[in-house]
């Protein structure tokens, strides 16, 4: 069972740890490419606190975003915003999130996030986490795939590869680390693949951080994942 007041912790735990590495910025370096195509580190900052807002209407039952366009819309407008603004802005929605997430509800209810994706209402605030811890790495300012929590690569691992599983572009893969293994991928008496190599690295190319240079694949090619 999920438990969703040990991963708000954990929400809150990574979001003190950005907002450290962040407030050692300056504006001219918030203006600067981050590691995703097309962001600044400042779009990243803006996303974060726009999705902190957004996982609040989720769990109060609202639409996640009024739209697509107005999503965007919104991570364009805060983009530029100087650095104690962006600090302020994501310290002010994650509280928010917090504080939403610690009353009384049914955890256990369905709730919808976006393009009509549904999820237990107990697996937002894990989703949350990942949103932080990813585009933590994603700001490109020292924080690495490899200094993630080691719950935390684990689970998502593990939530990325149910995420694929069944998905018709994707091969029969066998994902392991060597201790632990996954499936994933179109469904098969025998998975096509083999995927092998250090968590890290599995993890950076399930979600699209990593090529997967580093990764051994036997029994065929390193499969070419969807974007998330």
């Amino acid at each position: 069972m999920i438990d969703h007041a040990h991963d708000l912790a954990f929400v809150r735990d990574a979001t003190e740890r950005l907002l450290t590495a962040v407030s050692k910025l300056d504006n001219a370096s918030l203006a600067e490419p981050s590691r995703l195509p097309g962001w600044t580190r400042g779009h990243i900052l803006a996303h974060l606190a726009r999705n902190a807002d957004a996982l609040v209407n989720v769990l109060e039952g609202r639409p996640m975003y009024p739209s697509a366009e107005t999503r965007d819309a919104d991570i364009e407008r805060d983009a530029p915003r100087p650095l104690d603004i962006q600090v302020a802005d994501v310290r002010e929605s994650a509280a928010g999130f917090q504080g939403t997430g610690a009353a009384p509800a049914d955890w256990t209810r369905t709730v919808e996030l976006r393009n009509g994706v549904t999820d237990s209402a107990s697996r937002v605030p894990f989703r949350r986490w990942v949103e932080v811890e990813l585009h933590h790495v994603d700001l490109g300012i020292g924080y690495e795939l490899e200094d993630l929590p080691v719950e935390f690569t684990e689970r998502e691992i593990d939530f990325l590869t149910q995420r694929f599983s069944g998905h018709p572009d994707v091969p029969a893969t066998r994902v392991t680390d060597g201790t632990r293994a996954w499936s994933t991928g179109r469904e098969a008496v025998e998975p096509a693949v083999t995927v092998s190599g250090a968590p890290a690295e599995l993890l950076g190319w399930l979600a699209g951080r990593r090529e997967g240079a580093a990764l051994e694949a036997t029994d065929g090619a390193l499969p070419q994942l969807p974007p998330l």
